[in-house]
């Protein structure tokens, strides 16, 4: 008898799920770092001492727990606490310093901050522990952790039983995560526990689970994919996590074969990296069978998976707010179009409006917009942002800020995020259909296109490519202008092309366009227009 029932929406609790799984499985491992094993029993109790060490601290239902560390297994164990006292977990950019971090923090609002000692002086530094609430820190390397602050070993010393019962509803916020930046200031997404679990049943519909399953997770743990794709996916099922702190691509397939990983998630640029790597005849010979790769230009998927030996590969579509929002399972049998999202996922509708709110016909872009057909399975709100979260609706509908396009067939189309569309003489051009163009050519390895605002007309902008070209390759900016016209649509040749050493990439290799917007022709920059080079239509 399966003890857990998801019919049942009082076992729709993240601190529930974990506590069933103990009393049925108590011996399946749920944690593995490294050559260490945490099995579910294990998990358990350690997050009910969490829970009495937090609860001595004053965190009660509705208060919020801050992390600011590195990720690691004490860091998801504290969430599952948090949410059996029925409070919220925060985490915070391990990244972040100064006034990022000091903002973070104090936009948390919360009872009890949690960090590492080697984070310290960065929160010092930052003014940030002014508004952090009670100082919890883990100790590193033998670090002595400060008076003031009450350290988390103490808490492997209190007792284990289960917390007080308490109402917990499947609906209520048990996290915030805050928005990874891409666009600018970071907004708070309050997930409830029904959000995660749903995306987690998704998961199990297209790559189900075996009992030799393992999830390898190495996404930061303040990024909402690992979350929705590794431990709530493992967590649901039943099965383990392999946890490193960081993303090597160098290392990424020992790793993949140390832990016997069956399934994992890339994100960004992570499995262009991965592709970039020397070619050995060995690629394929791993675990790994199946994996969330987001996003994997069309042309890529088969070669990606025959290369590295996956059986499926789910190239869908998600954000923060509204977790997994479209699936396209890649399996060898079924052919999708060319930038096709897939389906939608388990409970949600998904159409494509205009700036009226009014749906497009097909082929008309509009921005993707989401309507919940089943209770919590998008976000709570932006959290003490009522403003942001009025406008984030168009009515009963989720505005996602991403721009789409349905076909005659009612295929659904990403075409891009609304502030990076392109309009250019005219024309609305995607920019990552221009980063496709050039991604083309063998001497590049990565490129961002965004747009410049035309000295001509205001509310236009001209085409700027930021171009990192591979080690040992060299390439002018006429002649890869001159690739992109032979190759693609002529209005997909940049005005300006610029050799970049770097990109600004967020902590999940999102690229933050608006650091180069920002940026604008202040570099060293080939102007189309300048030259003696001749459109070819």
């Amino acid at each position: 008898m399966n003890l857990l029932n998801l019919d049942n929406p009082k076992d729709r609790n993240l601190g529930r799920i974990l506590f069933l799984h103990a009393l049925q499985i108590p011996d399946k491992p749920c944690f593995l770092v490294d050559d260490d094993v945490v099995t579910y029993a294990e998990a358990n109790r350690i997050v009910n001492r969490y829970a009495a060490g937090l609860a001595g601290l004053g965190v009660g239902k509705g208060d919020r727990v801050v992390l600011y560390m590195r990720s690691c297994v004490e860091f998801i164990l504290m969430t599952y606490a948090a949410n059996k006292l029925g409070a919220i977990w925060v985490p915070v950019n391990g990244d972040y310093k100064g006034q990022w971090l000091k903002e973070s923090v104090l936009d948390s609002k919360g009872k009890v901050l949690i960090t590492d000692t080697d984070k310290l002086p960065r929160l010092q530094e930052a003014s940030a522990l002014e508004s952090a609430g009670k100082l919890v820190v883990k100790s590193l390397d033998g670090a002595v952790v400060p008076e003031t602050a009450t350290d988390l070993a103490s808490f492997d010393l209190l007792p284990d039983e289960e917390p007080p019962a308490i109402d917990i509803d499947y609906g209520d916020t048990c996290a915030i995560l805050w928005t990874s930046g891409t666009t600018g200031k970071s907004k708070g997404v309050m997930q409830s526990h029904n959000v995660w679990i749903n995306a987690a049943e998704s998961a199990m519909g297209y790559f189900g689970a075996r009992e030799d399953d393992v999830i390898y997770n190495c996404l930061p743990l303040y990024n909402t994919g690992a979350w929705i794709t590794h431990i709530f996916r493992a967590l649901v099922a039943g099965l383990p996590v392999a946890l490193d702190e960081h993303f090597s691509a160098s290392a990424f397939w020992d790793r993949i074969s140390h832990y016997k990983a069956t399934e994992t998630t890339t994100l960004g640029a992570m499995h262009m990296f991965l592709w970039n790597q020397p070619e050995k005849e060995t690629d394929a010979d791993n675990t790994l069978r199946n994996a969330n790769v987001i996003p994997l230009p069309p042309a890529m998927s088969k070669p990606f998976m025959k290369r590295f030996g996956l059986q499926k590969i789910n190239v869908g579509y998600g954000q923060s707010e509204a977790a997994a929002i479209m699936q396209c399972i890649h399996d060898g049998v079924k052919e999708w179009k060319p930038y096709c999202l897939g389906i939608p996922c388990r409970g949600i509708e998904i159409t494509v409006r205009d700036d009226e709110g009014v749906e497009c016909p097909p082929g008309q872009p509009g921005e993707f917009c989401i309507k919940p057909l089943i209770p919590h399975v998008i976000f709570n709100g932006y959290f003490e942002n009522p403003q942001a979260t009025a406008n984030a609706y168009f009515g009963e509908w989720y505005r996602t800020g991403d721009l789409g396009m349905r076909d005659a067939d009612g295929d659904l189309f990403f075409v891009d995020r609304k502030s990076d569309f392109i309009r250019d003489k005219g024309r609305n051009i995607s920019s990552l259909q221009v980063e496709a163009a050039v991604m083309q050519h063998p001497a590049v390895e990565a490129v961002a296109c965004f747009g410049i605002p035309s000295e001509y007309i205001e509310s236009e902008a001209e085409l700027k490519v930021d171009v990192i070209v591979k080690k040992g390759q060299t390439l002018t900016a006429e002649a890869l202008a001159r690739f992109v016209n032979d190759n693609a649509p002529y209005f997909f040749v940049p005005r300006y092309i610029e050799f970049v050493d770097s990109l600004p990439y967020t902590p999940t290799n999102k690229v933050q366009k608006y650091k180069l917007r920002e940026k604008g022709l202040s570099g060293d920059v080939w102007d189309r227009t300048k030259t003696d080079f001749k459109l070819s239509k």
